[in-house]
């Protein structure tokens, strides 16, 4: 697999990403991002989803089936600024989004939430540009604390979730969507003070 493509337009999308925050940041005064994450995803990942999916392991399955060898997470202080993100990167002239799920209005039964955005990020490479595929979450800073622990009990459990934790899981993202509805009312009593 031609991995060069992939770190190309990781490098593409951070560049974009970063020149949309910085201007949303110097027009509003404001910087709603606390910390981003880029990665690549291991080509062990790559083959263990295309082998899920029932797939062969080659470079066209990898661009058709897997959209999310790039990837970047944007964690944010407030929901608000999840969707104010989104719409910023909607704006954007050189990402193409394909699709959007909105995981905070309908969580996933585990009780995740995350805005995803599946893009097309364009390369140049000689004489021609190819779009690549990547996936952007945007996310609160508590949607991201519970999204790891999502992810380590998922590790610990492959196959089934015992259904005493998975109701555990449950009740604890609620109280972290209301821990951010409460941050959020708290933002908006701040800016009163402006």
């Amino acid at each position: 697999m031609n991995y060069a493509k992939y770190e190309y337009a990781l490098a593409m999308l951070e560049t974009e990403v970063n020149v949309l925050i910085q201007e949303f940041s110097r027009i509003h005064g404001y910087m709603p991002v606390e910390h981003r994450k880029t990665r690549l995803k291991s080509e062990k990942s790559i083959i263990d989803k295309l082998n899920r999916k029932g797939k062969e392991y080659s470079e066209e399955n990898v661009l058709k089936y897997i959209n999310d060898v790039v990837g970047l997470r944007l964690v944010v202080s407030f929901i608000s600024d999840v969707y104010d993100m989104v719409s910023l990167l909607s704006r954007s002239v050189n990402i193409i989004i394909k699709e959007k799920k909105d995981y905070i209005l309908e969580p996933k039964k585990s009780g995740y939430s995350s805005y995803h955005l599946k893009v097309l990020v364009p390369i140049y490479l000689d004489g021609y540009v190819e779009y690549i595929p990547a996936e952007i979450q945007v996310r609160t800073v508590a949607m991201d604390f519970w999204a790891s622990l999502d992810h380590k009990i998922r590790y610990k459990f492959p196959d089934v979730i015992p259904s005493d934790v998975q109701e555990k899981m449950q009740d604890y993202a609620k109280d972290i969507q209301e821990l951010d509805r409460k941050m959020y009312e708290l933002n908006k009593a701040m800016n009163n003070y402006e």
